[in-house]
């Protein structure tokens, strides 16, 4: 019943309103004469007929003009009962004219009884109806039951957005202001929170939504605690402007976010919707090694919708293999595309060469590498076993298996390093340019791009569960700077490579400008409804605690080697770099100058073959004890 209620059409409900509004117009006329004369004198009424046509005709043409008839009944609040006021006082002020000027014989005092017998019915009316379909709501709507907490400007403004939302069901409003207890917001009387226990533990609600954003967190924490021992969830809400800025199609659950990646990014996303990656990929076997990762996933999601024959997912993490998995099956089966998952490392020369073969590969989007600055700085011999040999077994197995086309995803990291991380990555992008020379049969690309926001190991999530917990936001230096980018982007300009490459390219991104550290911390906590607790603001709610840089970190990063060499591709955002490499003799005696080191368990020598062989590389001056909990990058 509730739904075939609501479902009827707007122009349908505008109409019914001004009818009921006509409607009140009349009984309020007869009221007031009756009020008038203290009876039921016919003359009064024969002689009153104009009046009752010029005030019926003049409702019809002011209430639309007013959007008296537009105002839904969910969202009338004080501004749309002002609207119901203007109304009701300009059918006064017009009908005493009008009765002073044309013989439209009603009594004086008439019209002035008039518009306050409208103002009462027109609400009241509203107000009874309102009340009703909340009723039948209560009894048939399948939405969460909840009560918002906070009457204020917030509130309203949540309550509002609530009740355009199937998934819920506002039953109640509280608030603990005295001042505000009793005041009617959205049909709903405004009630003490001690009320809330009462309606949980009867089953009116099932959750409790704070509607405060502007409290500190240590009171909302407070409030938080104190309801934690009702018998249904607490919630809280963002501001609603947060909300609003979602276009809504994932439901207003999802919507309620802290933080939009693009609202951190510093610049306008880059459109990478280019029909030669769908044809690049429409109807081949694609390997994703590190499917499960942070990249590796988004990449699966983007290369299912090319629609290619196949896709392998290659993962060494069970759990992050079965994730994955889990979560594309179905679009896969939608897109009739077949899936296989491999589980192994790329270090497993046996494996690696079984799949390609086994599964007939075409190309290879190589995802898989240890990323973590500072854990590979603490772990050498594991950051070059995976990300360096890792990488040469797998492009070697794709020399072998003649695949087509082999992409290499790098980073930044790799330009004049500072870092072990960074150093491998780029000993890995001159293994595949080295490989590229005699490999007529495949095309080899790098893909170089900077940190990815939301990203795991990133400060994204770091800072979002720093916020969470209260603070502080932990922060290497005031001054460092990185590149940032969106997953999306990140996976498309990975299949551009695909597209793109000729042989032994470094594709680059037009990231824009370096962001702040220190403005991306500021910027979190200022999108989460929060503020920062500094000497300027002693009371505010997230300090930023600056610890020093960490071992091998640098202050801002690179993109490119040399200066020179830029090479425009088809879209004109994204540029081939031409950048030199050692000679085939001279890859092959650096790796083994590194197979030696990891065989003899020696981390010095490892470093000496990185400062060898990576140009600009040095020892950052970081701390000397890393720390997997500090961010800066």
């Amino acid at each position: 019943m509730y739904q075939r209620l609501t479902a009827i059409s707007r122009a349908s409900k505008k109409a019914l309103m001004l009818g009921c509004d006509v409607m009140a117009m009349a009984i309020a006329i007869t009221l007031a004469i009756v009020l008038r004369t203290s009876g039921w004198p016919a003359e009064y009424f024969i002689n009153a007929v104009p009046f009752y046509g010029a005030m019926l005709a003049t409702v019809l043409i002011v209430a639309p003009l007013l959007s008296v008839p537009q105002t839904k009944l969910s969202t009338f609040d004080l501004s749309a009962a002002a609207k119901v006021g203007l109304l009701a006082a300009l059918l006064t002020v017009l009908g005493t004219v009008a009765n002073l000027i044309l013989p439209l014989g009603a009594p004086r005092t008439v019209p002035f009884i008039t518009g306050i017998v409208f103002f009462c019915l027109s609400i009241g009316w509203r107000m009874a109806v309102y009340s009703a379909l909340v009723q039948l709501m209560e009894r048939t709507s399948p939405g969460i039951p909840v009560a918002v907490y906070g009457a204020g400007a917030a509130g309203i403004q949540m309550i509002s957005a609530l009740n355009r939302s199937a998934e819920f069901r506002v039953m109640a409003v509280v608030d603990d202001n005295p001042s505000l207890s009793g005041v009617m917001i959205g049909g709903l009387r405004v009630q003490p929170s001690s009320d809330l226990e009462g309606m949980a533990k009867s089953g009116r609600i099932q959750r409790v939504l704070l509607a405060l954003p502007s409290i500190s967190r240590a009171r909302q924490n407070e409030i938080v605690r104190r309801l934690e021992h009702l018998p249904c969830e607490v919630r809280a809400l963002p501001a609603y402007a947060d909300i609003i800025n979602n276009d809504g199609s994932d439901g207003l659950a999802k919507s309620l976010k802290p933080v939009s990646s693009n609202d951190l990014l510093g610049r306008d996303t880059v459109d990478l919707d280019i029909p030669e990656i769908a044809m690049a990929y429409q109807g081949k076997c694609v390997l994703i090694s590190g499917a499960g990762g942070s990249i590796g996933s988004e990449l699966c999601r983007q290369v299912l919708s090319c629609a290619p024959r196949k896709l392998v997912l290659f993962e060494r993490s069970e759990f992050a293999l079965y994730s994955i998995d889990r979560e594309i099956r179905a679009m896969a089966e939608r897109f009739g595309v077949e899936v296989v998952t491999v589980l192994g490392s790329v270090t497993d020369r046996r494996r690696v060469e079984g799949t390609l073969t086994g599964q007939h590969v075409d190309i290879v989007l190589h995802a898989a590498a240890y990323k973590h600055v500072p854990l590979v700085e603490a772990n050498e011999l594991e950051g070059v076993r995976n990300n360096v040999f890792g990488t040469q077994i797998l492009a070697d197995a794709a020399r072998l298996a003649k695949v087509e086309r082999f992409i290499l995803i790098s980073t930044d990291k790799a330009v004049r390093p500072t870092n072990v991380m960074g150093a491998t990555k780029r000993l890995a992008e001159m293994v595949v340019q080295d490989l590229q020379k005699r490999s007529p049969g495949t095309l080899f690309s790098m893909v170089r791009f900077g940190n990815v926001l939301g990203s795991s190991g990133s400060v994204i999530p770091l800072f979002q569960s720093q916020i969470a917990a209260g603070g502080p936001i932990t922060l290497t230096h005031p001054e460092v700077t990185r590149f940032f980018m969106t997953m999306p982007e990140a996976a498309r300009l990975v299949l551009l490579a695909g597209s793109f490459a000729e042989g032994g390219d470094v594709f680059v991104l037009d990231m824009g400008k370096p962001v702040k550290i220190m403005d991306l911390a500021r910027k979190m906590i200022d999108l989460s409804g929060l503020t920062v607790r500094d000497r300027d603001n002693p009371e505010g709610d997230i300090a930023i605690e600056v610890t020093g840089l960490r071992p091998g970190e640098k202050l801002y990063e690179e993109l490119l080697i040399g200066e020179d060499g830029m090479l425009a591709t088809p879209h004109p955002k994204i540029l081939r770099a031409g950048e030199d490499c050692p000679s085939e003799l001279q890859v092959a005696g650096m790796l083994q100058e590194l197979t030696h080191a990891i065989d003899t368990d020696s981390a010095d020598a490892v470093r000496r073959q990185i400062a060898a062989w990576v140009e600009g590389y040095h020892q950052g001056l970081g701390q000397t004890v890393p720390s997997p909990h500090v961010a800066a990058e």
